[in-house]
């Protein structure tokens, strides 16, 4: 745990006790702070008590007299309406950050680097991390990732925290100075939250305010905002430090991918690196994209490409994120049960053939999106969930379809239909929330896994 001497002797406020703000209240209050911590939420509240957190009802509290507030990032200050708490602590002029914030003042001799974009953040923030603990650099991978920022090993100079950064966490990071800041992608999303496209974007270019100057920033061309940020950085910084990378085209003076083949052009030499083909952790070219990122900021610190590419090899790829959990008699089993919404699913159908594809839960669209385009590589759908109509009536012009209702039932038939059919894969994209059936995706996916792992015990 980092402990935070920043604010000692001060009155500090952590409005939200979730994960982070739990770290961030165990935190301060080591390096001497007097805590002020508060969740709207009556069970979060009784959890934090059960764990020794002294409550303090910020509401009826005086807010002149707090000398920052530590803001979970799910908690909006601005759009669509800013919560009332943080109405009151603008009018006192009291400034509001995230836990990220609090790591960034405490370590200012440690590398960071920041990685964000509406998808493929945490793949690659952890095959960063990976790479530099192959390469035998001390790494720490956190914050947006899932584990707290201040919930990481303290590091001196020689250490590099990487750390996932989500647009919300990214308005909350004033004392940030990145080493390598990384923009993969830009689609609409969390648009409520910044008031439309625009203040999305807006908040996506936070990233780039916090890149040290002369230091590297890595930007994805895949989509036009990302392509007009970089244009508008090489023309404002120069074009030394700007790496483009791209999973589709080729990109002068930067890392790409041709038809699956890793392209390091960071000299303005062509040089083939590896076949991402071959890396089955890393499927499909949004991975690819991914890899492209995490080659450039390797080689950005000086990592060798042997190195890297060994790294990569040995990349073991994260859990319900097309994870392949296992794969007999021809049939491979993927769990991609972090894909909540079409796009996600469409992601991982394009990289498999002969899919039988498990999918359903709280289906939060209103027609089948990105998935249409890929349904020809599904021979068959295998539907869970409380939602089998709507799905049913989607799906059934395209794709044939069995009613399971629940993952087991779909598990099962689908190794049956699989296994005639071989090679083939059964895959987990669920396209949909989880929460009418499981606690959350992980639950999901982890469900899914032990299916796989006790398909032995199947009748045939």
């Amino acid at each position: 745990m980092i402990t935070v001497t920043s604010f000692a002797n001060k009155s500090i406020g952590v409005l939200g006790l979730g994960r982070s703000g739990l770290s961030a209240v165990r935190a301060l209050e080591a390096g001497g702070s007097d805590v002020w911590a508060w969740d709207d939420i009556p069970e979060k509240r009784d959890s934090a008590k059960t764990e020794g957190v002294k409550l303090t009802d910020l509401y009826q509290s005086d807010f002149s007299k707090i000398d920052t507030l530590i803001l979970s990032p799910g908690i909006p200050d601005q759009y669509p309406e800013p919560h009332t708490l943080t109405v009151r602590a603008r009018e006192a002029g009291c400034a509001i950050i995230c836990d990220i914030d609090l790591l960034a003042r405490e370590n200012t001799t440690a590398r960071f680097i920041g990685i964000s974009g509406t998808n493929g953040k945490s793949t690659t923030t952890a095959l960063i991390g990976h790479i530099l603990n192959r390469a035998n650099y001390q790494a720490e991978i956190g914050g947006n990732y899932g584990i707290p920022a201040l919930d990481l090993l303290p590091l001196d100079e020689k250490g590099t925290y990487v750390l996932e950064i989500s647009s919300y966490q990214l308005e909350r990071i004033p004392s940030m100075k990145l080493d390598v800041g990384i923009l993969l992608n830009i689609s609409a999303d969390h648009l409520g939250r910044h008031g439309g496209m625009e203040g999305y974007v807006a908040a996506k270019k936070i990233l780039f305010e916090r890149v040290r100057e002369g230091s590297k920033t890595i930007i994805g061309m895949e989509d036009s905002h990302c392509r007009a940020i970089c244009m508008e950085l090489m023309i404002d910084r120069g074009v030394e430090n700007i790496i483009p990378i791209s999973a589709s085209s080729r990109v002068p003076g930067g890392v790409y991918v041709d038809n699956g083949v890793l392209i390091d052009d960071l000299g303005n030499t062509q040089n083939i690196i590896m076949d991402l083909c071959s890396v089955l952790t890393l499927p499909g070219q949004h991975n690819w994209q991914n890899t492209a990122a995490a080659y450039a900021v390797a080689r950005s610190i000086g990592i060798e490409p042997d190195i890297i590419i060994d790294a990569i090899r040995s990349y073991g790829g994260l859990a319900h994120r097309q994870e392949l959990v296992q794969s007999t008699d021809g049939v491979s089993f993927v769990n991609d049960s972090k894909a909540t919404n079409t796009e996600a699913a469409a992601k991982a159908l394009i990289c498999y053939e002969n899919i039988h594809w498990i999918l359903g839960g709280q289906f939060k669209e209103e027609n089948l999106g990105a998935i249409q385009s890929v349904l020809q590589r599904v021979v068959h759908a295998y539907l869970i969930g409380h939602e089998l109509d709507e799905l049913e009536n989607l799906l059934v012009p395209f794709v044939s379809v069995s009613r399971c209702g629940d993952l087991e039932t779909a598990v099962h038939e689908a190794h049956r239909d699989a296994s005639l059919t071989i090679p083939s894969t059964v895959l987990l994209s669920p396209a949909c929330a989880s929460f009418d059936q499981f606690k959350n995706f992980e639950e999901r996916g982890d469900t899914f896994r032990n299916i796989i792992n006790d398909l032995g015990n199947f009748p045939s």
